[in-house]
């Protein structure tokens, strides 16, 4: 006599409620995954915007504070809570050229006559500047030969590497205006033996 088989389930046979829960749970994932995203695209656009910002050095006009090839991260924040002051190293956009940036320090405030003289003395209202950023001996004062006498709000900026930059001596670049300061250099991610805070005095 033959015996007949009994089916006998496996047990993963789920109620309708519970391929519904699971169907829900997927569902919540999913969409916790997208705001996680969401948030992390509207944090890192708030922080390049308002906070920070990358950016690399190419040439030579701030040797040896900093270096071609140089990777800092801009402190966009600080100068809505306080004017720029001298030796900072502040980044601008060149005005003759479309996402160029310069990147120089402030050594003219608001306000105050800047000069150089034939043997490359930098003077402010008259007096010489304590100073001893420049790599060596300016040559060439361009247009600071004469006194130029900034306004409210206006910068003048040298390259560290004063003879082989282009800066406030030069017509291109001129005084710069406080509206158009982006930041000051503030980390230096790159290279890496020189990782560090970008000392400004």
């Amino acid at each position: 006599m033959r015996k007949k088989r009994k089916n006998i389930g496996s047990g993963m046979e789920g109620s309708p409620n519970e391929a519904a829960e699971g169907k829900k749970s997927v569902l919540g994932e999913t969409l916790s995954f997208i705001l996680y995203i969401a948030i992390v695209f509207l944090a890192t656009y708030l922080v390049i915007h308002y906070v920070g910002q990358r950016t690399q050095v190419s040439g030579s006009s701030m040797e040896y504070t900093l270096s071609d090839g140089d990777n800092l991260i801009v402190d966009k924040i600080s100068y809505r809570f306080h004017d720029p002051q001298r030796f900072d190293i502040i980044v601008f956009p060149f005005k003759q050229e479309e996402n160029t940036y310069y990147i120089k320090r402030v050594i003219g405030l608001p306000g105050e006559t800047v000069q150089i003289g034939a043997d490359g003395t930098i003077y402010i209202n008259e007096e010489p500047l304590d100073e001893s950023y420049g790599r060596e001996v300016i040559l060439n004062p361009g247009q600071a030969e004469k006194p130029i006498t900034l306004g409210f709000g206006e910068y003048f900026v040298l390259g560290d590497n004063r003879n082989a930059s282009s800066d406030s001596r030069d017509p291109s670049v001129g005084v710069i205006k406080r509206e158009d300061i982006i930041g000051r250099a503030w980390l230096r991610l790159y290279p890496f033996d020189k990782i560090g805070f970008i000392k400004h005095k």
